[in-house]
C-alpha cells in the first residue's frame, strides 16, 4: 500500500476533500492535516514518518513544511499540487482537479 499525506493550511477544505476522494482508492492509504497551529488536525511528526508521498496544495505550504519539519522530512517525496484556496469542501471542480493533479502518484 502506498501512503499519501495531503496538506493545506487549516485542514478544512482542500486536504480533507483529497482524503475523502482517495479514501477508497485501491492500493493507497490516505491521511490529511493542516500546517497552521490552529488547523482542524495539525500536522504531526508521526504523520510525516507514516507518509511515503506528501502532497501540498500550494508552494507556500512546501516552504512552511520545510521550515517547521525540515529535520524530520528525510528523503520524503513532496509534491506541490498548485491548487489555490478557492474551493469549498467536496466542490466538484476541486474533486476533478485533485484527480487530475494526483493521477501520476496513484498506483
Amino acid at each position: 500500500m502506498k501512503r499519501l499525506l495531503f496538506l493545506c493550511s487549516q485542514n478544512k477544505l482542500r486536504s480533507p476533500t483529497a482524503e475523502a476522494v482517495f479514501a477508497d482508492w485501491p492500493g493507497i492509504e490516505v491521511d490529511s492535516a493542516g500546517l497552521n497551529n490552529d488547523a482542524e488536525i495539525p500536522l504531526t511528526e508521526e504523520q510525516i514518518a507514516w507518509a511515503e508521498v506528501i502532497l501540498v496544495m500550494e508552494r507556500a505550504h512546501h516552504v512552511r513544511l520545510k521550515r517547521k519539519f525540515g529535520n524530520t522530512l528525510g528523503g520524503k517525496k513532496i509534491v506541490v499540487l498548485n491548487i489555490p484556496d478557492l474551493y469549498a469542501f467536496m466542490d466538484p471542480e476541486l474533486v476533478a482537479l485533485l484527480k487530475r493533479r494526483c493521477f501520476a502518484y496513484l498506483p
